[in-house]
């Protein structure tokens, strides 16, 4: 499983990290969260808001923070 936060280190970029973190602690998945801050990596994934959660590739939460039962959710999916 890869999972990736896209945004520039704002601070809610930093809470959806923190958030994702804290959800794959507590499934006891080790995967890190890559954070990805290039903001041309960034665009080719499409987002033009962040902060943005990607796993496995693929965009599931842009412009906005998923409370952590939804994070919890879409990492099992």
């Amino acid at each position: 499983m890869r999972v990736q936060v896209l945004g520039t280190g704002c601070a809610k970029c930093k809470e959806l990290t923190r958030r994702t973190e804290e959800v794959l602690e507590r499934l006891g998945i080790t995967q890190p969260v890559e954070k990805v801050t290039d903001l041309e990596e960034i665009l080719r994934f499409g987002v033009l808001m962040t902060p943005a959660l990607v796993i496995d590739g693929v965009i599931r939460v842009a412009g906005r923070i998923p409370s952590r039962e939804e994070i919890e959710k879409l990492l099992a999916a």
